[in-house]
């Protein structure tokens, strides 16, 4: 139980931390575009750690048999 909890809080703290680094690349991203660079996609990072988190999540909430 304690280890579910500690994946799920490190799962939140991981995809927290995708979100604000594609925040904070946004503007990078638009120049990198705008010259007709390829961006990294950051966006798979975010949907794969949430998913991730929401597993984990009903995993711990689940009732223990």
């Amino acid at each position: 139980m304690v280890f579910e909890r500690l994946r799920s809080v490190t799962l939140f703290a991981l995809y927290q931390a995708a979100l604000l680094t594609g925040i904070l690349m946004l503007p990078l991203a638009m120049v990198a575009r705008r010259v007709g660079l390829p961006f990294l996609p950051v966006h798979r990072a975010i949907a794969r750690l949430g998913d991730a988190y929401e597993r984990s999540r009903e995993f711990a909430e689940s009732p223990a048999e």
